[in-house]
C-alpha cells in the first residue's frame, strides 16, 4: 500500500492544520496553518518543516484564517514551488491577511529585539515579512465550488462549501495510485447552520475517508435564531453602557467582525440598544471588510452588510494615530479590534489601557484557544501580564458564543451522518483533548463500523481500501502530546509572577514582604543546587 496521511498540525490541538498526503506519484498538502496558543506551540512555527518543502507539489488551503494559511509564506520561501489551490474568496482574503500577518510579526519581533538588546540576548528574526507573503500569493491558484481539477499526478481536488467563512470549503480529494482508488473528505472547519453572512454547509457522501475537525466536539448549544442571536448582543451592549465606558470586542477580523457590525448597526437603527460611535480598529478588519463588499451579492445578507459599512456610527481607524485617538473619547464607545484571542494586535494595547478600569467590559465572541489571552480572561484570571507588564483586571469580562463560526457537538454530527458511509476511517483533528474525546464517543456510536483515529501531532498512516494503519516509522513528535492544547511553563511563570506581586501587596508592611523576598529566595536556591 502506498497512499499516506500524516498529520503536521491541529493534532490533539486547535491551531496549525496541516495534513500532507502522500503517494508513489504526488505529495500534497493540505492546509499550512500558523501555530497559536501557548509559546511551547507557537515555537513550532520557527521550526523546519517536518518535510521537504520542496517535494510537495500542490497546497490545497480550506480557507483563509491563519491558524489554516498562516505558514503559506514560510512554506513558499523555503522552496514549494507549486500552485496553491483555494476558492476564488480565499485567494481574496490571503491576499491581505497573509501581508497583514507577515507585518505583524516584523513588528512584534521588532519590539522582543529592543527587549533582548537591553537584557544582552540574541536578536531573532520573524517567520515571514510582507514581504515574504506578497511573494507566495504569485502561487495561488482559484477554483470554484464543485469544479474537478487534477492538481497532482493522480490527485484530483473538488471543493464544498464549508459555511465557516468566505470562501471556505471542504476538499474532497480523489487519489488514484496504481490499483488503489481512494475518496478523501477533508472538512476544514465547519460552520453552524443559519450562519449570518454564510450558507449551510455541504459535501458528498460515501466516502472511504473523512478528516473532521472538532472544535466544539463536546459542547452542544441551543442554535439561536437571528431575533435570539441580536437580543443576546443587544443584552450584553446595555450592561456595558458607562458614561465614559468603552465596550472592547476582541473579534477575529474576517467575518466575525462584520457580522458583529451588522447586528450592531441593525439594534442601533432599531432603538434597542444607544447610539454609539463603533470603531473598527483594525486595518486588516477594514480591508477585510471591502473584499466582503465585493462578494456581498454571494453572501447571505450581503446587502445588510454593505449599509453597515457605511453607518454613520462606523468609523474606521486605519492609522495607528487613529486608533490611539480612540482612548481621548469621553463617552461610552464601541471597538472591536483584533487579534480575536488577544495574542497580537491593537487589542492588546487597548486591554492593557482599560482592563483595570471598572466602566469597561471585554466581550469575547470567539473560541479562545488554550494558552491565549483570551483564554486567560475567559477563565477568570485577576491579573495578567501584557506586553511585558502586570496590569490588574477589575473590568467586566463577558463571553458570547452565538457568533461562533464553527457547528456544535450536534451539527458536526449531523454533518458526518450526511457523508455516510464512510467505509474505511474517520480522522478526528482541530480541537482540545475533551472535545476531540466527546466528538469520537458520538462519532463511534453513530458510524458503528467506521474505524475512528485521533491522530497525535505528526502521526502518520498508512490509507487502505478497509482501514488506516499506523506507519512503523513515524517519527517522534515535535511536541509531545501531553503538552499541545494545555498551558505550558511560560504560562506557569506569568502565573507565579503575578502571585509573587499579590502576595507582596498583600503584607502588611515592609518586614513582612522582606521576609517573604528571603524565603523565596532561599526556595530558588535549594532548587538551583
Amino acid at each position: 500500500m502506498s497512499i499516506s496521511l500524516t498529520f503536521h498540525g491541529a493534532a490533539g490541538a486547535v491551531t496549525g492544520s496541516s495534513f500532507r498526503l502522500e503517494t508513489s506519484r504526488a505529495r500534497i498538502l493540505v492546509d499550512c496553518g500558523l501555530f497559536q496558543g501557548s509559546k511551547t506551540e507557537k515555537e513550532l512555527n520557527y521550526r523546519d518543516f517536518p518535510f521537504d518543502p520542496t517535494t510537495i507539489d500542490a497546497l490545497v488551503l480550506t480557507h483563509a484564517h491563519i491558524d489554516h494559511s498562516g505558514l503559506v509564506p514560510k512554506l513558499v520561501k523555503a522552496g514549494f514551488a507549486g500552485r496553491v489551490h483555494a476558492t476564488e474568496a480565499t485567494a481574496d482574503l490571503a491576499s491581505i491577511m497573509l501581508p497583514d500577518s507577515g507585518a505583524i510579526q516584523e513588528a512584534e519581533v521588532a519590539q522582543l529585539n529592543r527587549r533582548n538588546a537591553q537584557r544582552g540576548r540574541p536578536a531573532v528574526t520573524p517567520i515571514y515579512t510582507a514581504d515574504d507573503a506578497v511573494h507566495a500569493l504569485a502561487r495561488f491558484s482559484a477554483q470554484d465550488y464543485g469544479d474537478l481539477v487534477e492538481i497532482a499526478p493522480g490527485i484530483r481536488l473538488r471543493f464544498w462549501n464549508a459555511g465557516h467563512l468566505l470562501g471556505s470549503a471542504s476538499a474532497e480529494i480523489l487519489v488514484e495510485d496504481g490499483d488503489e482508488r481512494l475518496a478523501i473528505l477533508f472538512s476544514g472547519d465547519i460552520g453552524p447552520d443559519d450562519k449570518l453572512l454564510q450558507s449551510d454547509p455541504e459535501g458528498p457522501r460515501g466516502l472511504d475517508y473523512v478528516v473532521c475537525e472538532a472544535t466544539y466536539g463536546d459542547t452542544s448549544r441551543t442554535p439561536p435564531s437571528a431575533a435570539d442571536r441580536r437580543a443576546r448582543l443587544a443584552a450584553e451592549v446595555r450592561e456595558a453602557v458607562r458614561p465614559s465606558g468603552v465596550l472592547l470586542i476582541p473579534s477575529f477580523a474576517v467575518e466575525r467582525t462584520q457580522e458583529l457590525l451588522v447586528d450592531l448597526v441593525s439594534l442601533m437603527d432599531e432603538g434597542a440598544i444607544p447610539r454609539a460611535p463603533i470603531f473598527i480598529d483594525s486595518p486588516l478588519a477594514i480591508r477585510a471588510s471591502a473584499v466582503f463588499g465585493r462578494h456581498a451579492q454571494a453572501t447571505p445578507e450581503g446587502a445588510a452588510l454593505v449599509r453597515a459599512l457605511s453607518a454613520p456610527m462606523v468609523r474606521f481607524t486605519a492609522s495607528v494615530e487613529e486608533s490611539k485617538g480612540i482612548a481621548r473619547i469621553g463617552s461610552f464607545h464601541i471597538v472591536l479590534a483584533g487579534s480575536g484571542m488577544c495574542d497580537a494586535g491593537r487589542i492588546r494595547h487597548h486591554l492593557k489601557a482599560r482592563l483595570w478600569r471598572e466602566d469597561t467590559t471585554v466581550l469575547l465572541p470567539g473560541f479562545q484557544a488554550q494558552g491565549t489571552l483570551g483564554r486567560i480572561l475567559a477563565d477568570g484570571a485577576s491579573r495578567v501580564r501584557i506586553m511585558g507588564e502586570e496590569v490588574r483586571v477589575r473590568a467586566r469580562i463577558r463571553t458570547l458564543d452565538v457568533y461562533s463560526g464553527h457547528a456544535d457537538a450536534d451539527g458536526l454530527a449531523v454533518w458526518l451522518a450526511a457523508r455516510a458511509p464512510i467505509r474505511a476511517g474517520l480522522f478526528l483533528v482541530h480541537g482540545e483533548e475533551a472535545a476531540l474525546a466527546g466528538l469520537a464517543a458520538r462519532a463511534r456510536a453513530l458510524l458503528p463500523r467506521t474505524p475512528v483515529h485521533v491522530p497525535a501531532l505528526d502521526a502518520g498512516f498508512v490509507l487502505g481500501p478497509r482501514e488506516a494503519v499506523p506507519l512503523v516509522e513515524s517519527p517522534a513528535p515535535r511536541v509531545p502530546p501531553e503538552r499541545l492544547g494545555h498551558l505550558d511553563w511560560h504560562n506557569d511563570l506569568s502565573r507565579l509572577l503575578l502571585d509573587i506581586s499579590a502576595a507582596m501587596e498583600g503584607r502588611a508592611d515592609e518586614r513582612a514582604r522582606g521576609k517573604l523576598v528571603r524565603r523565596l529566595r532561599r526556595a530558588l536556591e535549594e532548587e538551583t543546587r
